[in-house]
């Protein structure tokens, strides 16, 4: 079993680029291109900021990050396009899917519209998958939440239950169209679910996952083993089904603690916590 992490968190302290090398250096066989820094959200839609990746040489920025993975032994094996998702930010996200194929990534997480039917994201995803399929990039849909006030737990949204997230793979159909199941979202209060439940409901279209620790309560995406999900039931649903993705961490919380100068220690912790995970999946009967 493969191990991978999001760069944005470590790139927030030394940059993509020293990301990349950080993240080899420190023993994963991958990396994940995290694309939130190109759009910020205003009045509702994505604006660019000025990060490369919104700049004219974007494509560029995104083979250098490629080379300089490939130059340490490892490769970009999935990404995450900003959000929030919607038509009428068709353009960021194929600019995304453009910046992921162009890394060498394989699958291209985009959020459905949190509150969008089957039927409605479909329509968005309907308008992505062309563009996908020429760059041979899979999409790859995910599990969110929305947060009540009132109950002041997470409640509804979409793919957060076993039948909505199959109801969004099914509204689409494609071989190109999979699941990115985020288990911390599964694991939060008011998702009617757990993640164990929701990997054996997606079964193999399940190719993707964002692996973090919480609560149970808040969205905390911290390291692996630091709070309350059993991850020993999580790697025994993903052994029965056979699942052969990467184990992708989105822990991108934890190194807000860490300094530009100790973040190595806080990348080796996330490392440790991941190979733990493959360890324990290789020894699952």
């Amino acid at each position: 079993m493969k191990i991978s992490t999001e760069i944005d968190s470590i790139a927030l302290h030394v940059g993509e680029e020293k990301a990349v090398e950080l993240v080899a250096k420190t023993g994963f066989d991958a990396w994940d291109f995290s694309m939130f820094q190109m759009c910020e959200k205003k009045n509702g839609i994505l604006v660019p900021t000025n990060h490369p990746t919104a700049q004219g040489n974007y494509l560029a920025f995104a083979r250098k990050l490629k080379q300089i993975g490939l130059d340490n032994g490892i490769i970009c094996n999935q990404g995450h396009a900003p959000f929030p998702s919607s038509l009428k930010s068709i353009g960021w996200l194929k600019r995304a899917i453009e910046c992921i194929a162009e890394a060498g990534g394989e699958i291209l997480v985009i959020h459905p519209m949190n509150n969008g039917t089957p039927k409605e994201n479909a329509e968005m995803y309907f308008e992505l998958l062309p563009f996908a399929k020429e760059h041979n990039v899979k999409i790859a849909t995910e599990n969110m939440w929305n947060w009540s006030k009132f109950l002041k737990h997470s409640k509804f949204a979409a793919c957060a239950t076993p039948k909505s997230f199959n109801a969004h793979l099914d509204a689409v159909n494609d071989d190109y169209f999979v699941a990115c199941l985020d288990i911390g979202h599964a694991e939060m209060k008011g998702s009617r679910t757990n993640a164990p439940e929701m990997i054996r409901a997606l079964g193999k279209r399940l190719k993707a996952l964002h692996i973090h620790d919480n609560d149970k309560l808040n969205d905390s995406h911290q390291l692996p083993f630091s709070m309350n999900i059993d991850f020993v039931a999580v790697v025994k649903a993903l052994k029965e089904i056979g699942y052969d993705g990467y184990f992708t961490l989105e822990a991108s919380s934890y190194l807000e603690k860490f300094s530009k100068d100790n973040v190595t220690m806080g990348v080796e912790d996330l490392k440790n916590a991941a190979q733990k995970l493959a360890d324990m999946f290789e020894e699952e009967n």
